[in-house]
Parts: structure tokens; sequence; C-alpha cells
């Protein structure tokens, strides 16, 4: 630890990083945002697409991210300060911090949604989900509670907070998946969902696919607001770093793919539509609960579990606007917390009031008359999240060099070390390639998509 940082935390084990993580990278983008994006394009040819998205663009990138941050044992700004003092390129640390901040004051509200929906379900409120979230003493003070739980968890800390948490959470949430899954390929004409899923039909291949693969990967893996570096400011130098972003890759990906399985084969036996959007979550799949023994309370366990994969993602991300204030402000942890916490809860009350109780943020006449939400996830979920990772790719592989991000990689683990089966080129190499030339590109390509998309 560098003199100065004795009050930063660490994890105790490499098992609690990966948890934590994993959580922080396992959330609604895998649970509710990666179902319904496989279902728009098409299936199991997008999956396909999307494991290759991870495998060769992500986890390079990935890699970059920690390394950057367990050199240095700081946050995303002071990562870079420290490297290369007041450049310009300091505010590629100050786009994550502020990225960070902003997703999380509207993912807030969308994880108040499933929050309020365990007690919707137990109850058999009838209300439609559009009812619901326009309902401003509903959205707004779920919004709060939601953000509440997650500055209690970070109030304790790495070790104490953030690390035993997510030691609990994580396997609850995959047991809840498997039990889920269990029931849902046991649905008479469960058969036609698993078929969708699971065999490619590549003539569906396109370039929005691919776009739409490449997009789901980064989101889904929380890359390019720099909540990876500063996870990887809190792991130790004895730590194997490749073994470490590898398991978190997989423990991401593994919770994106087996939701599929826990929500199509269900979807395609009770005759509904795989390509119903954002809603399939709060609409689609209360009608398959409705139809189940016991359909309460898989209901209500299912938005349980949604609320924990929700929570171990607003943890990470307000700990990379904490961890930045204690570092470079010197404000003590537990003041750091509330502050980041009330300012998100404010900022997150116009997106929790857009989706009907105010009509002016409800329809945006200059956003194609989407709602506020939409534009806060336009700016900072799509186009802030790829400029940060074009920029953080770009510093990591020109600026910082891929010789001492490569040192940084090794120590630990000599894995980089190694040559590939048969050839004569270092994974070091290999990954060297990557970070400097293809990740910036296919990023880049992502990034000018989005504005199209606009």
């Amino acid at each position: 630890m560098h003199a100065g940082h004795e009050h930063r935390g660490q994890f105790s084990s490499k098992l609690g990083f990966i948890f934590a993580a994993a959580g922080s990278a396992i959330g609604l983008g895998n649970i509710w945002r990666f179902p319904y994006i496989t279902g728009q394009n098409g299936g199991a040819a997008f999956v396909v697409i999307y494991l290759l998205a991870v495998a060769l663009i992500c986890l390079p990138y990935l890699f970059g991210e920690l390394a950057l941050g367990r050199r240095t044992q700081r946050n995303p700004v002071g990562a870079i300060q420290a490297i290369r003092p007041n450049s310009p390129w300091v505010g590629v640390g100050a786009l994550g911090v502020i990225t960070g901040f902003f997703i999380l004051s509207y993912y807030g509200v969308i994880a108040g949604w499933t929050f309020g929906y365990i007690f919707k379900t137990l109850f058999h409120n009838t209300v439609p989900f559009e009812s619901f979230i326009a309902n401003p003493w509903l959205a707004v003070p779920l919004l709060g509670l939601f953000l509440l739980f997650t500055v209690l968890v970070v109030y304790g800390g790495i070790q104490n907070g953030i690390e035993r948490w997510s030691k609990i959470l994580m396997p609850l949430l995959l047991f809840l998946i498997l039990l889920l899954i269990v029931r849902s390929v046991t649905l008479p004409g469960a058969s036609k969902g698993l078929v969708f899923y699971l065999q490619p039909d590549f003539s569906k291949i396109n370039g929005q696919v691919i776009l739409a693969a490449l997009g789901q990967a980064f989101f889904s893996l929380s890359l390019g607001m720099g909540a990876m570096v500063t996870y990887g400011s809190y792991l130790s130098k004895k730590d194997n770093m490749v073994t470490s972003g590898v398991s978190v890759a997989i423990f991401d990906t593994s919770i994106a793919l087996l939701a599929g399985l826990m929500i199509f084969p269900a979807l395609f036996a009770l005759g509904e539509a795989p390509d119903a959007g954002p809603k399939l979550v709060f609409i689609t799949l209360p009608k398959i609960f409705a139809q189940l023994p016991f359909g309460t309370i898989i209901g209500a366990a299912f938005f349980l579990l949604l609320s924990i994969a929700a929570l171990t993602s607003t943890i990470s991300l307000l700990e990379v606007a904490v961890s930045y204030l204690v570092d470079e402000k010197r404000k003590p942890r537990k003041i750091a917390v509330w502050m980041v916490g009330g300012a998100t809860f404010l900022l997150g009350v116009p997106s929790a009031l857009s989706q009907g109780a105010v009509a002016s943020l409800s329809e945006l006449s200059f956003f194609k008359g989407k709602s506020f939400l939409d534009l806060m996830d336009f700016i900072w979920g799509n186009v802030s999240l790829a400029l940060g990772a074009l920029m953080l790719s770009l510093f990591i592989g020109w600026v910082w060099g891929i010789d001492r991000a490569l040192e940084e990689i090794n120590e630990g683990s000599g894995f980089m070390n190694r040559s590939l089966p048969g050839l004569s080129i270092t994974y070091g190499k290999l990954w060297g390639i990557f970070i400097k030339y293809i990740t910036p590109i296919i990023i880049a390509v992502v990034l000018l998509n989005v504005f199209q998309s606009f």
C-alpha cells in the first residue's frame, strides 16, 4: 500500500474479490437486459456473437482496467493522475466517476421497481405495470429505499460491507435462478423456447446484431466507467489477476446465459413473444408466474433475486464515486457515502417521475418522444460508457504502455509470458495487439453506431 493510503480497504480473499466484481457486473444488465436484447436480435445466433465479444474484446480490456487499478491503488481519477499527473487524460478518469454516478441515478429507479414488485406479487396487487411506475408516491420512495440499502452496504467498507454481502448474495442469486430454470424447462411446450435460444440460425446475423452483442457485452461486464479500476485497486499484489479476471467474466456471462434459460422456455410455453423489450420482466414474467403452482412465492422470489442482482451493481456504482472522495478529497468514507447517496437520490427523482407521473419528463419532444430516463440511459449508459472504454483502452495501450501494464498483470501470475500453443507469440504480445489496436477500433465502431441509432 502507498503511504497515505492506509485508510483504503482491501479484499480479504480472492473469492471475495471475484464475488464482488462479478456482483458489480451481474445486475439488471444480465437478468433484465440480456434476455430482451437476445429476444429482439433473433436468439441463439446473437448469443454466439455475444460470447465471442466477451472473450475477444471485453476480457482483454478488463485486464487493462484491473491492472491500472492495482498498480496505482486508486480510483479512476487518481489512477490516471498517478501515471500522467495533471494531463488532460485525468478527465477520462473523471468521466468514469461521473458516468457511474449518473447511471446509478436512473438504475436506482428501475431497481426500485423490482423491489416494489416483490410486494406487488406477494399481495396479488393487480395494478398494471404502466400505472405502477407512473405513481410518484411509489416510484420516488422506492428509489430512495433502494439507494438507502446501497448506502448501508457501502458504508460498511470493503471487507465488512461489499465483500461480506457479495459472498452471501451471489450464491443465493445462483440458487434462485437454477430453481426457476428447472420450473421453466419442464413446462409443456418449453422445447420451442430452447430451440430459439440454443439453436443458432446464422442467417439472422447482420451488423445490427453484432453491434447489439458488443454493446450488451460491455454494459453487462460494467466496463468503461472505471468500476473495475476501482475494484482492481483493492486487489492484493499476490493475487493472480488473469484467473481473477477470467472468473469474473465467466461468472457474469453464465448468469446472463442462465437468465435466458429461465425466461425463453417459459415464454414459448405460454405463447408470449420473445421480443417484448424492456417490459419483458415486469409484464410477461408475472403472467408466467400466475400459471405456476406456488406462483406467488416463485414470483416474489424472482423479484427478490432481481433486486439482489441490482443491489450488487448499485454497490459498485456508488463505490466508484465514494472511493474518489476518499482518495482525492480525503473525505472519511462514512461521510462520503451519505454525500454521494443523497446527491444520487436528488438526481434520480426526474427519472422516477418520467414514467407517466410528470408529462413533460415522460415525453421529450427533442428525444423522439422518449422519457427522461431513456435520455439518461442513452447519454450515460450508451455514449458515455463506450467513450470511457475507448479513452481508457487508448490510455492503457498508448500512454501507460503495454510493457508496464503487462508487468502488473504478470505479478502474481506469469501467464502472459507463455506462448500460445504451437505458436511463437506470447499471450502478452497478443494482449498488447488487442488493447492497442483491435479493442479501440471495435469500441469506436460501437460508439459511432450509438449516435447513428439516435
